[in-house]
């Protein structure tokens, strides 16, 4: 379906740009709608994942080829300055490897042997979870790898843009957000790229919070290393303590500039006791506030 050509836009090249944009636009509100049906695998997905990862010792793995790849490593990069979630705990396996995010690498869609290799270097195993992404369903390099992931153990998500997709067969948590044919044919970085970003999206962010690392809808585990993001953590501190803007920035002081900490030492604790309270609580600052 995301390869078949749409009778609608077949004179494209010859609109006006308005048009043009009018009709992309209206092709990505139709891929943001496509994924509603899927809202329940997709928090089957998150509650799932969640359960596996919550050990402390379990790793996010993105595996795709194409525009698919480069979503996954979109995603998945940005979770370690956001959330805090470790650099060592995310795992990306590529067609063709990092350089394939730069430039297109020859048949590497195809490679079988690679994605088997690459699944056994990682080690993948049952603490871990995979996602796999391919708009079409069937592409051989994503298939095998999802395939020796869950022979090694690993839980298995399939996201794909295509009807019985032998990915949503060969998963154990299959989703499906059947976008149909692009605006232009075949270009699945469009509809279908967008559709994939936004499950996405909502997976890492759900298994996030259901680990603790949001509070109130705030992103307390993020890394403040700039000046923006330093006074959005003191903005933070004083707002779930309920203290002055001057008294959260001595909290992050003294918390080495971790806002769950710093939370917890301006409602009274020592910098120690804080770390104490947090991994009894294994880091859910809403626990942790409990009885403070």
């Amino acid at each position: 379906m995301t390869e078949s050509v749409d009778p609608r836009f077949q004179d494209l090249d010859a609109w006006s740009p308005g048009r043009v944009a009018t009709a992309i636009w209206e092709s990505q509100l139709a891929a943001v709608a496509a994924v509603g049906p899927a809202l329940p695998q997709i928090a089957r997905a998150v509650e799932t994942a969640a359960l596996r990862l919550t050990d402390g010792s379990g790793r996010l793995a993105y595996a795709g080829a194409g525009t698919s790849a480069r979503i996954a490593v979109q995603d998945g990069s940005e979770l370690p300055p956001t959330f805090d979630w470790p650099e060592q705990r995310i795992l990306f396996l590529l067609a063709g490897g990092e350089q394939a995010l730069l430039h297109a690498v020859e048949g590497a869609e195809d490679d079988r042997d690679d994605a088997v290799r690459q699944v056994s270097t990682a080690t993948l195993g049952p603490q871990d979870v995979l996602i796999a992404l391919a708009a079409s369903g069937r592409t051989p390099f994503t298939l095998a790898v999802l395939s020796a992931a869950r022979d090694a153990g690993a839980l298995t998500i399939g996201v794909s843009n295509a009807p019985e997709a032998a990915l949503l067969v060969a998963c154990e948590i299959p989703i499906l957000v059947p976008t149909g044919a692009e605006v232009v044919a075949g270009s699945t970085r469009m509809k279908a790229g967008t559709a994939q970003k936004v499950v996405l999206n909502m997976i890492s962010t759900g298994v996030m919070i259901r680990l603790g690392r949001v509070h109130s809808g705030l992103m307390v585990d993020m890394r403040p290393l700039n000046a923006k993001l330093r006074q959005r953590a003191a903005e933070m501190v004083a707002r779930i303590a309920a203290v002055s803007l001057e008294a959260a920035q001595q909290a992050l002081s003294l918390a080495d500039n971790n806002v769950k900490r710093a939370v917890l030492v301006a409602k009274g604790l020592s910098p120690e006791e804080a770390v104490q309270r947090l991994s009894v609580t294994g880091g859910n600052l809403r626990a942790a506030l409990g009885d403070v």
